[in-house]
């Protein structure tokens, strides 16, 4: 099929042109009998005669004839001898006889050399099949010896006969059953036999309609009008345009098969994309030209394809089989197709190979509104973020009192959402520019500051606490807290960078414009993934401890200060400040909010809030410090000292 390219294709080509070259493909062959045919050494000769009907075949040798006789032929009745070439010296000459009633089609292998008896005559409905064994007549001289039957033994002894016995069957019916079973490589069948009937126009089976058009020298495209079956209206048959392109010049003329699969299940079985949130539309359509391979055409094929509506939160995509890494399964890519979508009920897919199309709609995850606005307000808030927490680090760094512990607390969390600000500022960037490989580390790299932001997050929250109630203990070394805040989160990315294929390049899809997605650097969390996995057991965990963390301790705290002087003489200041500082953690916890009514206007609270973090936390020691200052207080105003001065006086 046409996307088979490279080292795969050459091999596709090569079965094709042996399966043509020998007038079958051993799947197809119904009949096999094989043995060595004893003879004598004068002229030699090849006897036949076929009639019409299903009974009895023999096959027959002696010293100077091999003959096949019987009645199991639906169109072919042809009788002859035909002299065969002479080999001076030779008493032994390995045969074959294949029978394929589905094409009405018998020849015989003499040495090596091939004699139809009966040419295809079409695609036969009752045909006579399942030849099973009869009598040997005796054993003699001249003979068959070694016989055997689809390469089993039926006897090693010298036989001048045998017979076999068929029986009336629908082998339409069969052959597609055949197809419908076992891995992807069985569909190839239906087009394979259509191309060997040697017709031309339209042949129907029950498992797929096709049409067979001949390209002739001067050919200037074509379009396809495709059998359409019992009880469909015409007008929800995909349409094929052929472009003049497609006939190879070097030939004056050739075929190409068009295949309609009105029932996707032949592809579902083996199919990599059969999961909950994807599937393929019922109607495929496979494209063959006789012997070749099509890649890279400069104008497309055109398959036009009327289905029911597809609401507007699901996107389509045209999608093609790609042979190149698995034919024994249906592996379905979009590279090589473009998708143009004509309302909701018609999508036109321009391809520049040949295999077999259709089209993939995606239902999760679901499409999100107002992506656009999001991506602005994201990108600006992070923007902000970054430049404040630039500003934050080097306040931090010029106080008389840098190194101590509160100092070394709040400067982590402002290097953790400084990464994480730039990272996701230009995760945008790196996926269009750079692809799944620059995105393998860059995801990565944004992973680790995230679950770097939530350990600083927790740290900040539990040295605030430790502040409150514990006001004549030190707080654990700096040393811990860099241990805890940009330690701990690599062990799980460095966990998932061994396991691989979990950071690459994601889509996030536009409720607007689903098949234009916003592309970004982040993990792999669609259905049965691992990276679906670290999702809920890292992520969620890490955000489900400070958001509980945060609530609880806001709670603590406000309990505890409430009845100071301090708390009633300033309540705004205070208020300003702890509402700044349960920023921390606990805005992430909105998206858990999104559901109902909330999901309208949860996802620009989100967004908004955790984009200007950093804005936030430059914020709340811009006030510390003013407040500082206006009560000249005699402490050595550190972010940590003001903080207790304001707020941990002991209650009067």
């Amino acid at each position: 099929m046409g996307p088979n390219q490279g080292f795969g294709g050459t091999l596709w080509m090569i079965f094709l042109f042996a399966l043509f070259a020998s007038g079958s493909g051993e799947n197809d062959r119904d009949f096999k009998m094989c043995g060595t045919w004893c003879h004598g050494n004068g002229l030699l000769t090849l006897a036949h005669d076929l009639k019409r009907g299903c009974g009895t075949i023999t096959i027959s040798a002696n010293e100077s004839s091999l003959s096949i006789r019987g009645e199991i032929t639906a169109q072919c009745e042809n009788s002859s001898v035909i002299k065969l070439d002479p080999s001076p010296g030779a008493r032994e000459r390995h045969f074959c006889v294949y029978w394929e009633p589905l094409l009405d089609q018998l020849w015989v292998e003499v040495n090596g050399q091939n004699h139809t008896l009966c040419w295809p005559s079409g695609l036969q409905g009752n045909c006579c099949t399942d030849l099973s064994q009869g009598s040997n007549k005796g054993t003699s001289t001249y003979g068959i010896l070694n016989a055997t039957q689809r390469d089993d033994i039926i006897s090693y002894k010298t036989h001048p006969a045998y017979e076999f016995f068929g029986e009336i069957i629908n082998c339409k019916n069969k052959f597609c059953d055949e197809a419908s079973q076992g891995s992807g490589d069985k569909v190839n069948m239906i087009e394979e036999t259509v191309m060997r009937s040697k017709v031309l126009g339209n042949v129907v089976l029950p498992c797929a309609l096709s049409s067979v058009v001949e390209m002739k020298e001067g050919f200037q495209g074509y379009n396809i009008t495709l059998p359409a079956p019992q009880g469909v209206p015409p007008q929800m048959i995909p349409s094929v345009h052929l472009p003049s392109c497609l006939k190879p010049p070097e030939k004056k003329k050739v075929k190409v098969v068009c295949t309609y699969f009105k029932n996707s299940t032949l592809f579902q079985g083996c199919s990599k994309v059969d999961q909950n949130d994807i599937r393929i539309l019922e109607d495929v359509v496979g494209i063959t030209v006789e012997n070749e391979i099509i890649t890279n055409l400069p104008e497309p094929i055109r398959i036009g394809f009327h289905h029911s509506v597809i609401p507007t939160s699901h996107s389509r995509k045209c999608v093609s089989w790609d042979t190149k890494k698995d034919p024994t399964e249906v592996t379905w890519k979009k590279e090589g197709c473009e998708t143009i979508q004509k309302g909701g009920e018609d999508t036109e897919c321009h391809c520049n190979h040949l295999t077999y199309f259709a089209i993939l709609v995606q239902l999760e995850p679901r499409p999100v509104r107002h992506l656009v606005a999001l991506t602005v307000i994201t990108s600006m808030g992070c923007a902000a973020s970054t430049l404040s927490c630039v500003v934050l680090i080097y306040f931090l760094n010029t106080q008389r009192r840098a190194k101590d512990q509160s100092t070394a607390v709040h400067r982590g969390l402002a290097m953790a959402l400084f990464l994480l600000s730039l990272f996701f500022f230009l995760t945008g960037t790196v996926a269009n520019v750079g692809g799944n490989r620059a995105c393998w580390a860059f995801g990565a790299a944004l992973h680790y500051a995230l679950l770097s932001s939530f350990s600083w997050m927790f740290i900040e929250v539990f040295h605030s606490f430790w502040l409150v109630y514990m006001v004549f203990s030190s707080s654990p070394n700096p040393y811990v807290w860099h241990l805890v805040g940009f330690g701990l989160p690599a062990v799980p990315v460095i966990v998932l960078l061994a396991i691989g294929k979990v950071y690459g390049v994601i889509e996030v899809v536009s409720s607007d414009d689903v098949n234009n997605p916003y592309l970004m650097c982040w993990m792999d969390v669609s259905p049965r993934s691992v990276g679906l996995l670290a999702h809920y057991f890292i992520n969620l965990t890490f955000l489900a401890v400070v958001v509980i963390s945060g609530l609880i301790m806001l709670f603590l705290v406000l309990r505890n200060i409430q009845n100071r002087d301090e708390w009633r003489k300033n309540k705004v200041a205070f208020l300003s400040i702890w509402g700044l500082s349960c920023l921390f953690g606990t805005t992430w916890g909105l998206g858990f909010l999104d559901f109902g009514q909330l999901s309208e206007f949860i996802p620009f609270l989100f967004c908004i809030l955790n984009s200007l973090q950093g804005f936030f936390l430059m914020l709340r020691f811009y006030i510390l410090d003013r407040m500082r200052k206006q009560s000249r207080s005699s402490l050595d105003g550190s972010t940590a000292s003001s903080t207790r001065q304001h707020m941990l006086q002991e209650k009067s």
